[in-house]
């Protein structure tokens, strides 16, 4: 197993964490459940760097993951041209 493929799951894995975060938020009775709490702990430290330089539409709509999954992209791909 290559260096630059345990990379790419690293940042697979992160970016499902990030969708079942966002999907999570649309659903409060959801926020109590360990599964979520462990998920928000790993997440909303690195979705908060985004909300901060991007604060939420009209106070309702948040677009800031659209950027966190844009850098973690590039962040990705950077990586892995380092090691390829």
């Amino acid at each position: 197993m290559s260096l630059a493929y345990i990379i790419h799951i690293l940042f697979v894995t992160y970016t499902v964490l990030l969708f079942v975060r966002i999907v999570s938020s649309w659903f409060p009775a959801w926020q109590d459940h360990h599964l979520v709490r462990f998920v928000s702990f790993y997440t909303d430290p690195y979705l908060n760097l985004f909300r901060r330089l991007l604060p939420p539409l009209g106070g309702v709509l948040d677009i800031s993951p659209i950027l966190a999954f844009l850098v973690l992209r590039l962040a990705e791909m950077i990586l892995l041209s380092l090691f390829a």
